[in-house]
């Protein structure tokens, strides 16, 4: 079949898709659009393990911030939901299988860590990432943005600066401001279709007395995966400034082919007042269960952010979290490799669609996460205009890029953690509403 008749085959399923109305009954029970989407995903490069991630799960009426939050988010319930950064996926069969053992017991009473939880952790960092992770170097916490905020409470005093690099995911930001700490914002640089780090920018913002650095590595939303050759610079600028540096690396098991993650604490070395923050959440697709960890080698610094953990009375002891976090690290490497599979032939069919059929939008092409960062200012609108357009148009949610900070003016966040067909309507819906407009 050739291949340029790839999007007009595309257009063709979108339409049955439309007519199975995209309800709960929708997609699971028209057996014909079953038919064309098995024929869709081995044209296109279907997944090639026995992981379903082509079948979208209903989610309405599960309290789903991402489709039950629309009316609130969107002002509208119509949008087709690609915001919220979680996936539509079923979680590995091994997670499903522990959560609900767990939940055969009928107490749900307050829980601790075992030792086999810590053990799945470093296990999977020595395996996945050639990090040697000791035990007592791991704190345990109810998520990443509330480690945000420990952080910037452990490391930095009322009024101090804390360096933070727009566009970037917005939670970084409040954790400086509703924290009454200063926010020193080094931008990051677009060149090329490319973004880099300002390094001599952020010497100067090191140089202003800043205590603590919040780096995001891969990078939510541009999603850059840093190279060594760039970490181990702002790890330079770190020692000469006595700068703590926080680690956000929880997108670090999504990368796409070609690139390579290497955690900041490894190019450290002994040295480097660094702070990790990994979880199973964003890689297993288990968020809402909220779990993750520091992985912190100073003994002061983990002093330092239990007391701001205990200021804010927050605690890890959820019984399903737990025992999610362990099946996952134990148990769920294949799903997760066949999941890399499905979300690199997605990627690729989207940067395909966008330069044949949406020239308009540019796509940064993404190294790693399910988070693709679109230019859309050829596009002629301002950042009201877009979301409108998007909204009530196109009628696709997609994140604002001004909410990620400076540098995010003209540009949309989409998630394509979802069955492809999704991300096909999605497209076409915008396609059909930019020619409406002509």
């Amino acid at each position: 079949m050739p291949r340029y008749s790839v999007f007009n085959i595309t257009r063709y399923f979108v339409k049955l898709y439309c007519f199975a109305k995209h309800t709960q009954d929708g997609l699971n029970e028209c057996p014909l659009l079953f038919f064309f989407v098995k024929i869709k995903t081995l044209y296109l490069g279907g997944n090639q393990m026995s992981f379903d991630f082509e079948t979208l799960i209903p989610r309405e009426g599960t309290a789903s911030v991402k489709w039950d939050g629309r009316e609130g988010y969107f002002g509208s319930a119509d949008p087709l939901p690609m915001w919220v950064a979680d996936m539509d996926f079923a979680v590995p069969e091994a997670v499903s299988r522990a959560v609900m053992a767990r939940a055969a017991h009928p107490v749900f009473g307050y829980t601790q860590a075992t030792d086999s939880l810590y053990e799945s952790l470093m296990d999977w960092m020595r395996k996945r990432h050639g990090f040697e992770v000791e035990r007592d170097w791991i704190i345990l916490s109810p998520g990443v943005v509330p480690s945000l905020h420990a952080a910037v409470i452990a490391f930095a005093q009322p009024g101090a600066g804390v360096i933070v690099q727009p566009p970037v995911y917005f939670p970084f930001f409040s954790a400086v401001t509703e924290t009454d700490r200063k926010l020193i914002l080094n931008p990051l640089r677009l060149e090329n279709g490319r973004y880099r780090m300002d390094l001599e920018h952020l010497e100067q913002c090191a140089a202003q007395g800043a205590h603590l650095l919040l780096l995001c590595t891969p990078h939510n939303p541009v999603g850059r995966v840093w190279s060594k050759q760039e970490l181990h610079a702002v790890l330079d600028i770190a020692r000469r400034h006595d700068l703590v540096i926080l680690s956000d690396e929880i997108h670090h098991d999504l990368l796409f082919p070609g690139a390579s993650h290497t955690p900041l604490q490894v190019l450290a070395g002994e040295g480097g007042e660094i702070v990790t923050a990994v979880a199973p959440s964003k890689t297993f697709n288990i968020p809402g269960l909220g779990l993750s960890a520091l992985i912190v080698p100073n003994p002061k610094h983990r002093m330092a952010l239990r007391k701001a953990f205990e200021l804010l009375h927050l605690g890890a002891s959820n019984p399903f979290s737990l025992v999610a976090f362990e099946a996952a690290y134990r148990e769920g490497e294949e799903w997760l490799e066949a999941l890399l599979v499905y979300l690199t032939q997605t990627r690729d069919f989207v940067a395909q669609y966008l330069a044949s059929q949406l020239p308009q939008i540019k796509l940064i092409q993404p190294e790693g996460t399910y988070l693709l960062w679109l230019d859309c200012r050829e596009l002629g609108m301002n950042d009201i205009e877009l979301k409108k357009f998007f909204i009530h148009q196109a009628k696709v949610g997609m994140n604002p890029g001004p909410v990620f900070g400076d540098g995010g003016s003209g540009f949309m966040r989409m998630n394509i953690g979802t069955s492809r067909l999704v991300v096909a309507e999605a497209l076409e819906r915008i396609r059909g509403a930019l020619e409406g407009t002509k």
